[in-house]
């Protein structure tokens, strides 16, 4: 928790509480059902839940804007990020249904009311939306096919609305097609640990 604090020293007392319950949530939750690895559920903080927050760090979202997480898993990065935006609407999908179970206890937990958790493949999302978000679920251009149709075609929080994806490695070959039109933002930039020396953010406006 520690950690959360360093870089986001402003949390209100209600924001502290919820991240702080975040350890022992998902450690019952991951005994039952295997969303973590076990080596990452003691490196929680820092390797599931900054790692998520980095999205924050590139663009502060405004209330109201809708954001849809495509293949959350455990609810990563929506979950930290719809804590963090509690004025925002997040929409956690997964096609996994035991995920999305996770997600939901975890969200009612907290009282989270800003989330909507759902079984559901990205192809068959009818709804648009400012922002899609996701953290390393395949190739980017495979991703950009799933999620570019779901972007609302117009502008948000003065920045184009579009795809924040999380991911690390050498993306030169994934990125190359869409070369002139992304950012990537080294995560590294932004927060000191080892683990995010290779933690890119990649912003691609629709």
């Amino acid at each position: 928790m520690k950690i959360i604090l360093k870089y986001f020293p402003e949390l209100s007392e209600e924001q502290k509480r919820q991240f702080l319950l975040l350890q022992e949530l998902y450690e019952e939750w991951n005994n039952k059902i295997n969303v973590i690895s076990r080596k990452d559920i003691d490196q929680l903080y820092e390797r599931h839940i900054l790692h998520s927050l980095a999205i924050a760090k590139v663009i502060l979202f405004k209330p109201n804007t809708k954001i849809l997480d495509i293949g959350t898993g455990g609810g990563f990065p929506g979950i930290p990020l719809a804590i963090l935006f509690p004025e925002c609407k997040f929409h956690l999908v997964d096609s996994i249904g035991k995920k999305i179970k996770v997600v939901q206890e975890i969200s009612s937990a907290l009282d989270l009311k800003n989330i909507q958790a759902e079984q559901i493949k990205a192809e068959q999302i009818k709804s648009t939306y400012d922002f899609v978000v996701s953290r390393a679920v395949t190739a980017f251009p495979v991703f950009y096919n799933w999620a570019r149709k779901k972007v609302k075609q117009e502008s948000h929080n003065n920045l184009q609305n579009g795809i924040l994806y999380l991911k690390g490695g050498d993306l030169e070959e994934e990125l190359k097609k869409f070369k002139s039109r992304i950012s990537s933002f080294e995560i590294s930039e932004f927060f000191a640990e080892s683990f995010f020396e290779t933690k890119k953010i990649i912003y691609l406006p629709i």
